[in-house]
């Protein structure tokens, strides 16, 4: 039944994803049968360059205009204290960005990769989801349309994060409408919270999901009624991706919240999708346990800003590269094995 609601256009494309191509991938194994290694011996980069070659439909995968996004977004739950820094921060930080200051700039710089900050209408925070929806669903739709427009200036690969004071909250709360459990079992101490700051997380997550429990079995009903901006314009890139053949890398626990709720709406809309690095926030084992999904690092760390994903990119840079410029046993001279 057409309904003309702003989310059916999204539910449509959710369904009818473009899947894999195995054409790519297997010109990609045979290449690598015959390059100079022995088989398997390079391990996941192996498996990376047929991740490429997959969701990009190129035989010969490469990463030359790699590109971290970084979505930023005020909530207006931040209200609660959930948070030790006031939701000024977020701007800020925006500023620090452009001026070149955080860490995400120092990783883009070091692995080549572009950078571009989006700011989601950070002086009007969405509502405190303890009392009322995040965000109506035309907000919410326009926000995921904005996100898919966050590779039109053109990219090979999308390194998706973000940044926003009170959003460890948020990605908590979808987490636990999505998997159930505690309250407790989703939250973690983000920017640094106290053991008084993470008992007023859970109370407010736990208060969230109790509100709108009854409307939380539609996966974007759960980002609507518990995200933040960022997180419905990361879910929008993360779709745009896949349908340009563009390959995602995920960054922390925020970011994984937008690949959540995708993945529950169909378990395929994130193949095209790795995830940068584990975060140092409790919660996002168990996410990463739920999604099948492997993160390439582990280096105990919780910032975002999309700097997991980045130096994930170096290695999927890398992996590339091994695959496309190493020579192969006849053209080296080497005997390969019989």
């Amino acid at each position: 039944m057409t309904t003309g609601l702003p989310f059916d256009d999204f539910r449509t494309l959710i369904e009818t994803l473009p899947g894999p191509d195995d054409a790519a991938v297997a010109v990609v194994r045979k290449r690598d049968s015959m390059l100079t290694k022995p088989p398997g011996a390079l391990g996941r980069l192996e498996e990376i360059v047929e991740w490429l070659a997959a969701w990009t439909g190129r035989s010969q995968p490469q990463v030359t205009r790699p590109l971290v996004a970084v979505f930023a977004g005020n909530h207006g739950v931040t209200a609660k204290g959930v948070s030790p820094y006031p939701s000024s921060v977020t701007a800020q930080m925006v500023e620090n960005f452009a001026a070149g200051g955080a860490a995400i700039n120092q990783i883009c710089i070091a692995n080549d990769l572009g950078l571009k900050i989006f700011d989601l209408a950070l002086e009007y925070p969405t509502a405190d989801i303890t009392e009322d929806a995040a965000m109506d669903e035309k907000t919410c739709a326009a926000t995921m349309a904005f996100g898919m427009e966050s590779i039109a200036g053109g990219t090979d690969l999308l390194c998706i994060g973000e940044m926003g004071i009170g959003n460890t909250t948020i990605a908590a709360a979808i987490f636990h409408a999505l998997y159930g459990g505690a309250a407790e079992d989703w939250v973690g101490p983000g920017t640094g919270s106290d053991r008084e700051g993470m008992k007023r997380k859970a109370d407010a997550v736990r208060a969230a999901v109790a509100l709108h429990g009854s409307h939380l079995k539609d996966p974007l009903e759960v980002l609507r009624r518990l995200g933040g901006r960022e997180v419905a314009a990361m879910v929008g890139a993360i779709l745009a991706t896949r349908v340009e053949k563009i390959p995602v890398i995920i960054d922390g626990y925020v970011a994984t919240a937008a690949a959540a709720i995708l993945h529950t709406a169909n378990p395929e809309a994130i193949d095209h999708c790795l995830i940068g690095h584990v975060s140092a926030e409790p919660g996002h084992h168990k996410v990463l346990e739920r999604l099948g999904k492997k993160p390439l690092l582990d280096l105990g760390m919780r910032l975002g800003e999309g700097t997991g994903a980045a130096l994930a990119a170096g290695i999927v840079k890398a992996a590339a590269l091994c695959h496309s410029g190493m020579a192969t046993f006849e053209q080296a001279g080497i005997s390969n094995r019989d």
